[in-house]
């Protein structure tokens, strides 16, 4: 249970859903640090089960400023940063007849230019021979309904993991993604009326050739072994984590 002791780690998007399943994850292993999200109270609410090796930071990734001031708080709390998460993203549904500029700025903002830039400034924090996982989808694989430009995006992310990793060979940071699958959070909430959700997981479940849809804890879990020395070997790495779908269902 000591994997990642002392180490220090920064995960966006950690006070909820995916991110909050790796931060706790984490934790178990002997981790500590920093999760980053917009909405203070789940950030309050997520950092209070963490317990005191973690704090929480309000910040938004789609603003450099924040990016910036994100890496520099942790690295004077904590003294350096050994593990990045790029875990936040979402939004975009629809298709191209129906999504326009607004909408594409915003998607590719959020799932994409924050990954780079998450990444991009976190390396003056980052200590060489440190791990960085990014965030994809199993819809950048699989065409899902209305997916088109959040698919798109997470194709980009997948494709980060190999420049990034390349990019950093002379300071021996691991850039590696996980690509989730049907996940059990809180977006159902956003995307579904609340009385249909229990229906609604129940036949992802159905479709799924694992029988089930995907925890927090499961993407967790993937996270901790890229995070730690087990994974040493692995650079620029895909890891589908998604009960079968991309490469099982029909």
């Amino acid at each position: 249970m000591n994997r990642l002791k002392d180490k220090v780690v920064v995960i966006t998007g950690g006070n909820s859903g995916i991110g909050f399943g790796i931060a706790q994850e984490f934790k178990n292993e002997g981790a500590k640090g920093v999760i980053g999200g917009r909405n203070q109270e789940t950030l309050d609410s997520a950092v209070a089960q963490l317990g005191d090796n973690f704090i929480a930071i309000n910040a938004d990734v789609t603003n450099l400023a924040d990016l910036e001031r994100m890496f520099a708080a942790t690295a004077e709390k904590f003294g350096k940063i050994d593990v990045i998460v790029a875990n936040a993203g979402g939004g975009a549904v629809g298709t191209v007849a129906t999504l326009g500029e607004a909408d594409f700025d915003k998607a590719i903002d959020l799932n994409l230019k924050s990954v780079y830039f998450t990444v991009n400034k976190a390396l003056p924090y980052i200590n060489d021979g440190g791990s960085i996982i990014l965030i994809g989808s199993n819809a950048a694989h699989r065409a899902y309904p209305n997916f088109t430009l959040y698919g798109a995006a997470k194709a980009a992310v997948i494709y980060f993991a190999k420049g990034f990793s390349s990019d950093l060979l002379d300071r021996k940071i691991r850039v590696n993604v996980i690509t989730p699958g049907t996940t059990d959070t809180p977006a159902f909430e956003k995307f579904v009326p609340a009385e249909q959700i229990e229906a609604v997981k129940k036949h992802f479940a159905s479709v799924m050739p694992i029988g089930r849809i995907g925890q927090p804890a499961d993407i967790g879990k993937t996270a901790v072994f890229l995070a730690s020395d087990d994974s040493s070997f692995m650079l620029g790495a895909e890891l589908i984590v998604d009960g079968g779908m991309t490469y099982l269902s029909k």
